[in-house]
């Protein structure tokens, strides 16, 4: 895969960082409206695969490394299991949300009233959300290079 012109790089390089912003938010704010780690991490992988079109395969291998993909995989799947297994330890229950309610780690939420004042009002969710993002980010990409790489070869004659 080749470079494109110059008005589709600076495309990419306008579009990349919002597309950015916007897959954090839907991991982020996951648990509150629809969207979550699996969603975010595929929109911030279509704005990678934007910079994959705009500059080509070979550039993208030069700067993204598959070791460092590998390693935040296993850091997404490594967090979520261990959240899970945090919810076993402090509250009884596999995937327990051991964040919020009576009894739990960081205290106990008010019966009533309103939870504007509670800083997580999502429990592990968010946690959660943000672990299976990064495992999303990096295999889908991993999956988006291998396309490229596999694109790019020459077929044998």
């Amino acid at each position: 895969m080749s470079e494109m012109t110059k008005i589709v790089k600076t495309t990419a390089n306008i579009l990349f960082p919002f597309t950015m912003i916007f897959g954090l938010y839907v991991i982020v704010h996951g648990h509150l409206t629809p969207g979550g780690g699996f969603q975010g991490g595929a929109i911030v992988v279509s704005g990678c695969a934007l910079l994959l079109v705009a500059y080509g395969s070979s550039w993208v291998f030069d700067h993204i490394k598959d070791k460092r993909l590998a390693t935040f995989e296993s850091l997404g799947a490594i967090g979520f299991i261990t959240i899970a297994f945090l919810g076993l330890v402090f509250s009884a229950v596999f995937f327990g949300n051991f964040l919020t309610g009576s009894g739990t780690l960081f205290g106990t939420t008010p019966a009533t009233g309103s939870t504007l004042s509670n800083f997580n009002t999502g429990g592990v969710l968010p946690l959660m959300n943000f672990a299976v993002g990064v495992k999303v980010i990096a295999g889908l990409f991993v999956i988006v290079l291998v396309m490229a790489h596999a694109s790019s070869i020459k077929e044998w004659g």
